[in-house]
């Protein structure tokens, strides 16, 4: 074979890899893609589950500690996941567009932004962990429990940077298959490590909440060193390069121009947990109880949305590569496909929360005082479920259109303009499960907000391709 014929037949080799996400039929596509995401998010919302079942093991405090925990430690999540989401999307776009030297660069410079990130949040930690925990509660051995959570995962936070950065390098080159290796990789070691080090069993000294933190670093850790070795090893397609590296300004502008909303839109999720927990705080008699049972029910109802969530990542590659390649039909279809896969897990969650909020409480050794204001926020809250899975599928296509604005947008309304507001004013009636119907009256208006949103991008960006 000549010299020629061999250049020839590894570009050929190399455009066939590349139009993966152009050319492979749309059901087969989106399950290749979403299914080892939709594993792995599931296996993560593991991860977020077994530290608070375990600590719940210590008492119902330290679980109160985690659920005052969580808003902080997801205020990082969010910058990382949303700097990330910036970067899938214009990644896939250039991939889409045969672009491979702004390809390189995305992914150098989407590298360099989560360590960035990384470094700006331990001086957050170290400056803001004490005044938050204390604007929730008063009660000392709380703080001292989530205060010695938070600094061991934010200041060890490194391998979820790393992590998440990867991961998304492997999804925009349609290899969800390692990103699903490395996530049950992470969340396996946390597993096993959460109860050695919570508890003490054998030769692993008892922790307590430290060791639930622990256990989370040190899977994060390992994660992301896997994470970088499938990319040097097992994705060709992009091409990490540091030596004379410069941050682009124009290629962090446009990461940002799609992961500023999203940072903002999940940013928003730890607001509305925050201001949650300050209402909830009003009812002195069970502040610290219902607190428990708000922190619970996220960890629980992650098992639902983690999964829409995953479904979702998976969605975003592929729609932004065919829209970059102008495929109408292949948008359409996919845009289609995702909205009925969510809304069939939405659904079996809906009946899970329904029919076995007892059950789920058990999960977390609910007293029964912690029942007697579980059960019926999670019976009030689950139908919202059902909204939820239509306005994250439309999300994920705001995203990849280029137009994560108006997921922010629709977000913003949700949790300030909706959530919180009829939640305070609930809790005006002096009736703690009241406060739960927020979650309908919220949902039932980003519903609206998403469909008009919708609608619009449809007749400027899609509809004439």
């Amino acid at each position: 074979m000549t010299a020629q014929n061999v250049n020839a037949s590894s570009a050929n080799s190399a455009t066939e890899k590349e139009n993966k996400m152009g050319t492979m039929p749309i059901g087969k596509l989106l399950v290749n893609m979403s299914l080892p995401m939709m594993i792995s998010m599931f296996v993560q919302a593991m991860y977020n589950i077994v530290d608070s079942i375990f600590v719940a093991k210590v008492n119902e405090q330290a679980l109160t500690a985690v659920s005052l925990a969580f808003p902080f430690q997801m205020l990082m999540v969010s910058v990382c996941g949303g700097t990330c989401v910036g970067v899938n999307a214009l990644l896939s776009m250039r991939l889409g567009q045969k672009r491979q030297e702004d390809v390189n660069q995305t992914a150098s410079n989407g590298i360099f932004l989560s360590v960035v990130s990384y470094l700006f949040f331990c001086v957050i930690c170290v400056v803001g962990v004490n005044p938050y925990l204390k604007s929730q509660t008063q009660n000392p051995i709380i703080v001292e429990y989530a205060r010695t959570y938070l600094f061991i995962v934010m200041l060890g936070g490194i391998g979820m940077y790393l992590q998440f950065i990867f991961d998304r390098l492997l999804q925009s080159t349609g290899r969800t298959f390692f990103t699903m290796i490395t996530q049950l990789t992470g969340a396996i070691i946390n597993i096993i490590f959460d109860p050695l080090l919570i508890l003490g069993i054998g030769p692993f000294p008892k922790m307590g909440i430290a060791g639930a933190a622990i256990a989370t670093i040190a899977g994060q850790i390992v994660a992301s060193i896997l994470s970088i070795y499938f990319n040097v090893k097992k994705n060709p397609e992009v091409q990490i390069k540091f030596r004379k590296f410069r941050p682009n300004p124009v290629i962090i502008t446009q990461i940002y121009k799609v992961g500023v909303p999203s940072i903002i839109l999940q940013a928003i999720g730890s607001v509305t947990t925050y201001g949650m927990n300050l209402i909830l705080g009003t009812f002195k008699s069970v502040a610290d109880t219902a607190i428990a049972v708000y922190g619970s029910y996220f960890k629980l109802n992650s098992f639902i949305f983690m999964p829409v969530f995953g479904l979702n990542n998976g969605v975003v590659p592929i729609l932004a590569y065919n829209y970059g390649a102008q495929k109408k039909e292949r948008i359409l279809k996919t845009i289609k496909l995702s909205l009925t896969a969510a809304f069939v897990i939405m659904t079996i969650g809906v009946l899970i929360f329904e029919f076995f909020p007892s059950n789920l409480l058990d999960i977390f050794e609910a007293s029964d005082g912690m029942k007697s204001i579980g059960i019926p926020a999670f019976r009030i809250i689950a139908p919202s479920f059902l909204g939820a899975a239509l306005c994250i599928s439309l999300g994920s296509v705001f995203q990849a259109m280029g137009k994560a604005s108006y997921s922010m947008v629709v977000s913003i309304l949700r949790q300030l303009a909706f959530l919180l507001p009829s939640a305070f004013l609930l809790a005006q009636t002096g009736i703690i499960n009241n406060i739960w119907y927020c979650f309908l009256i919220a949902e039932v208006a980003s519903v609206l907000v998403s469909l008009y949103y919708f609608k619009r991008l449809y007749r400027k960006l899609i509809r004439d391709l």
